[in-house]
């Protein structure tokens, strides 16, 4: 999807904002504010039908992946290889 130019307003604390996020972010003042609002409707209503459904292919496709594997022996593999460092 092509992006569309909007101008917004921004008061001094909104603009802080935007460039606090643009730093944590390591993006554009702009990139900043599309994240932020996509968290903001994520946050109030739920992600997207199809993002969800992405997700629960993704945790699907793990749990057939680590199926079989035995959690606690893997751990204890690991600290076992770990005690020679």
């Amino acid at each position: 999807m092509m992006p569309t130019r909007t101008t917004i307003i921004l008061d001094d604390p909104a603009r802080t904002a935007a460039r606090q996020l643009a730093v944590r972010y390591d993006c554009s003042v702009s990139e900043a504010i599309r994240r932020a609002l996509v968290r903001q409707r994520d946050a109030e209503l739920g992600m997207s039908p199809v993002k969800r459904r992405e997700r629960v292919q993704t945790l699907e496709r793990l749990f057939e992946l680590f199926a079989g594997h035995d959690a606690e022996d893997e751990i204890r593999r690991l600290k076992e290889q770990d005690e020679g460092f």
